[in-house]
């Protein structure tokens, strides 16, 4: 569809703008009158407001307001109560000794009442605007006066007086206040949307979504990453089956094409393969879909793709639904070395911005400098590789060793009929390469090949004197290879692989056996000092000279003015930016879709990437502005789980797209940001879990994803833990919306919990009702103070969809006699997988239900017993007698322990220190071994390679040693995943 057509519809869509809240005292909110608007005295009201910023800090739904319209008047015909705050900003209040202080969380902005935005802004231009002492300088009620009569409201009179506001006219209220805002004003986006529309948004992430290229066109197709692990070999080095070639793990190696891909790939966070790949496609492609299950490290990988993209010299926008989600990515990038963000929709880290951004930068860091930085991290890339390759070698070693066993009867005729083989002197390796030599399909390159066969072939004939055959004796009348001119390439192939089999098996005789304790030591300090390296490379690059030239530092000094201004004021400054300058000094944005359109310039193509995060939960016409400010996409969601909410009809919807002769896919009713990307590009998906504990998560595994999630948290530690209880309530019944009997037993709940010692408490119900008596009953039972103590938060489920806690105690509030409706909500999948997927650890479920059936009994009898996943046979050979022996030790053995994609050959031990022994290498050859290794010890894992060569296949050794790193100062400290 042409983008003109499309941004016609969606304007058409949109909505007009907020609805207009005229008394934000309504539902009974507390409404504080203050003399001082920097400090709120200590009273029950002040109490009240401090404990609902506790509950809603991530929210932010505290204001403070600079005047106020109160009285009565008509408004639609309808005589209303009026509190109107005419100049409002988000803050948070911080307790001190004799009262409150009032902290800025966010913008001081003009009434919404106000609806000339370009007047509003000419007024927040005012100097002064909000500061210290402002309601008390000359001017300020002047200023104020202007602002109401811009509502159209009919004031007629001024006062500081609160003790008795009329009840039959209006006057403005020169005092200031805090209250608190439930409903967010919003903005209309018909006139954005129309005026993108004159704009040529080729090659943009609009474009590429709403008319994306060719699926099969290859610029666009998914890199073929191959998989060496399952390739099939050559005549001479077997095809990985039944006895398998020996030099499967050297094709495996470093050098193989899934492994040089892999590496290109470096970033300070621990990536997984398939966040690898979101990083490696996200550099180039014009669409990236990316989804997974709650807790697979989609922020984790929104941070590496942002970080790799910038580091590569571009800019990136990331876009969330929520403020919270922004400040989640936000602190995310704290933890990692990289360039600053301009939290643009922050108020808190917008005011250390502007303020750094005043005081001017450096000079920049020089090019000279960089070349070092790109030194040290190739150096540091080398160092991981070498050490990769010293561990793949000794396990290929060990691997081709232990083929002898299979050999070893066939050896005698091998080294009759190939006696070359078994001779020291021939350098096998160079044989194999002869023989493999590929010169292509010609005739050339046939004849070329054949002569590079006959070299290898002539490598293989005895020299004079050998003496190494394979059964000691000498080659003399053993027939050599001009002697036996037929023998077929399959026997030659068999004979490498003994005599291969036979060398390592004598060099590991001589070495002592595969000790590789401290090679991996080696390989994990490397790997955790080249991602300090590559944070501190990215870092640096992102101030590069280059990047901060003369027009980026007058950008950057624009743009500190910008930060400082009112909201609508900034508005307008920002569009006067230069947006190349801009993103060149400051390549890395983050803000909620509704501060993009609202604060960025209305530039196509103003980023190189734009990262669309939670998009299941964005609408197009929310979506559409940020996407054509921007060259490619990053869409991430998760369609199962709650989706946005849309207000247009169907009605509207039909005959707005049958005008335009527009497609479904402008439905804006149905389908989301997410859904329109997934059908324009093809989906990453994030299948390992890494929040929960396994029974937490294991319900809607099964559920809601079909078992395609694999829980990389799985340890008998976790496994141990029985994280969900069911809390009866008997006898409840619910009026106007509230279930008072479960109310009550939450609160008790909470304060077991806290008695406990539990911190980080999410308390949550799928009705808004609900949640509002459960906030006013926690208010009542536990202060302020106690509420940051415990980190207790409340909310909807809508309002903890990209939240977490370490445990959440949710309210059902259903009763046996509720409407069908009402049990629907409830059921819905979306809602009831985000509600029993937000906790780490614990989740309590309260309900007043006695035997529910469908979805509800389904999960209550998941949580009384859920299922713990069989232990795999008792292995055979080397495993199966190492489990005998661990068991004789009185240690209990898991064989085949299923953690994330892995498996672990062993798992023994108590729950609280087990560790995992891996007793062969990975059926798929040392590069899945070592992947698998270092997969696990991200995840905290303690392993043990006991291959048998290490204690010469002696299995009361080996589990002697085992027994032994099981002592709880032999356990490393666990590491962070993504």
């Amino acid at each position: 569809m042409r983008s003109q057509t499309v941004l016609s519809v969606l304007a058409e869509l949109a909505p007009a703008g907020g609805d207009r809240v005229h008394d934000v005292t309504r539902g009974g909110q507390p409404l504080v009158w203050l003399d001082d608007a920097e400090r709120a005295p200590r009273n029950a009201d002040s109490d009240r407001l401090a404990a609902v910023d506790a509950l809603h800090r991530e929210e932010r739904v505290l204001r403070r307001a600079w005047g106020f319209i109160a009285g009565q008047t008509e408004i639609d015909g309808v005589r209303r109560k009026v509190r109107v705050p005419l100049l409002t900003q988000p803050v948070r209040i911080e307790r001190g000794l004799t009262g409150y202080r009032v902290v800025p969380a966010g913008d001081a902005e003009i009434t919404p009442l106000v609806e000339d935005r370009e007047l509003a802004a000419a007024m927040e231009s005012a100097p002064g605007l909000g500061s210290a002492g402002w309601l008390d300088a000359i001017g300020t009620r002047a200023w104020l006066w202007s602002v109401a009569e811009a509502t159209g409201l009919p004031i007629d009179a001024t006062t500081t007086t609160t003790a008795r506001l009329p009840g039959d006219r209006l006057v403005m209220v020169c005092r200031a206040a805090l209250f608190v805002a439930r409903d967010v004003f919003g903005g209309g986006l018909v006139d954005g949307l129309r005026s993108w529309s004159g704009r040529d948004l080729t090659g943009t992430a609009f474009a590429a979504i709403y008319d994306p290229p060719d699926p099969f066109s290859s610029d666009d197709a998914p890199a073929d990453r191959g998989d060496a692990s399952t390739g099939r070999g050559s005549a001479w080095r077997g095809d990985g089956s039944a006895r398998g070639g020996p030099f499967s793990g050297r094709r495996l190696g470093s050098g193989s094409r899934a492994s040089a891909e892999e590496a290109d790939v470096l970033s300070p966070l621990p990536l997984t393969r398939a966040q690898a790949e979101v990083v490696e496609r996200a550099r180039t492609a014009a669409v990236t879909v990316v989804s997974g299950p709650p807790g697979s490290g989609k922020s984790h990988t929104v941070i590496a793709a942002a970080l790799e993209v910038v580091h590569r010299g571009g800019s990136v926008l990331v876009a969330t639904q929520s403020p919270h989600a922004a400040d989640v990515l936000a602190e995310l990038l704290t933890r990692y070395p990289g360039p600053v963000p301009v939290l643009f929709g922050n108020a808190e880290r917008r005011a250390a911005l502007a303020a750094g951004l005043a005081a001017g930068s450096e000079a920049g860091v020089s090019e000279r400098d960089l070349r070092v930085d790109r030194q040290a991290v190739s150096d540091n890339h080398s160092s991981v590789r070498d050490r990769t390759r010293e561990i793949e070698a000794a396990l290929t070693l060990h691997s081709q060793a232990a083929e002898l066993v299979t050999w070893q009867p066939l050896l005698s005729g091998l080294a009759a009929d190939v006696p070359g083989a078994f001779d020291d002197a021939v350098d096998l390796d160079a044989v194999v390469a002869l023989l493999e030599t590929d010169h292509g399909p010609s005739r050339w390159g046939r004849w070329r090949a054949g002569r590079a066969r006959k070299r290898g072939l002539r490598l293989l004939r005895p020299s004079p004197g050998a003496s190494g055959t394979a059964d000691g004796s000498g080659l003399r009348g053993a027939a050599g290879m001009r002697g036996a001119p037929g023998v077929p390439d399959d026997r030659v192939g068999d004979a490498i692989r003994a005599a291969t089999a036979q060398r390592a098996a004598a060099r590991l005789a001589a070495t002592g056996g595969t000790d590789l304790d401290s090679q991996w030591a080696a390989l994990h300090a490397a790997e955790d000092t080249l991602a300090e390296v590559v944070g501190e490379a990215m870092r640096r690059a992102a101030r590069s000279r280059k990047r901060w030239d003369g027009d980026a530092r007058r950008g950057a000094a624009a743009l500190a003015s910008a930060l400082r201004a009112g909201r609508n004021r900034r508005r307008e400054l920002l569009a006067r930016l230069d947006a190349v300058a801009l993103v060149r000094a400051l390549p890395l944005w983050i803000g909620t879709v509704s501060d993009v359109d609202d604060l960025l310039p209305a530039t196509p193509g103003m980023f190189d990437l734009v990262v669309l995060d939670e998009a299941s939960h964005v609408d197009q016409i929310r979506a559409a502005p940020v996407l054509a400010r921007a060259r490619r996409a990053l869409v991430v969601g998760d369609p199962r789980q709650l989706r946005f909410v849309s207000f247009v009809s169907d009605v509207d919807v039909a005959e707005v797209l049958t005008r335009h002769g527009a497609d479904d896919r402008l439905d804006v009713r149905r389908v989301s940001a997410y859904d329109l990307a997934a059908g324009a590009a093809p989906t990453i998906w994030l299948d390992e879990h890494h929040r929960s504990s396994p029974a937490l998560i294991g319900f809607s595994a099964k559920r809601f994803y079909d078992d395609r999630i694999t829980v990389a948290t799985r340890h008998p530690r976790t496994e141990a833990q029985a994280p969900i209880d069911v809390v009866r309530v008997h006898a409840a019944t619910v009026t106007k919306g509230v279930n008072a009997a479960e109310v009550d037993a939450v609160v008790g709940v909470v304060r077991s919990l806290a008695e406990s010692g539990r911190t980080g408490i999410g308390v949550v119900s799928p009705f808004r009702a609900q949640a509002e008596a459960l906030e006013k009953s926690l208010l009542k039972a536990f202060p302020a103070e106690r509420i940051e103590q415990l980190g207790l938060r409340v909310g909807t489920v809508h309002a903890f969809q990209g939240s977490e806690a370490a445990t959440v105690v949710a309210s059902l509030g259903l009763v046996p006699s509720d409407a069908a409706g009402r049990r629907r909500f409830v059921t819905d999948p979306h809602l009831f997988n985000v509600m029993i997927t937000r906790a780490r650890r614990h989740l309590v479920m309260v309900t007043s239900l006695p035997d529910p059936d469908g979805l509800l009994g389904d999960f209550f009898a998941y949580a009384e017993k859920p299922p713990h996943p069989d232990p795999g046979p008792d292995p055979t050979g080397w495993p199966g007698t190492l489990a005998a022996e661990l068991r004789k030790l009185d240690l209990p053995v898991r064989p085949r322990y299923e953690v994330g994609t892995w498996h672990v050959d062993l798992c023994t031990g108590p729950p609280e220190t087990a560790l995992g022994v891996f007793c062969e290498v990975h059926p798929d050859g040392p590069p899945a071994h070592i992947a698998r290794h270092r997969a696990l010890h991200r995840t905290g894992w303690h392993l043990i390679d006991a291959l048998p060569s290490r204690y010469h296949n002696d299995p009361r050794r080996a589990a002697l040693e085992i027994a032994a790193a099981l002592t709880p100062a032999a356990q490393p400290a666990a590491s962070s995943g993504p």
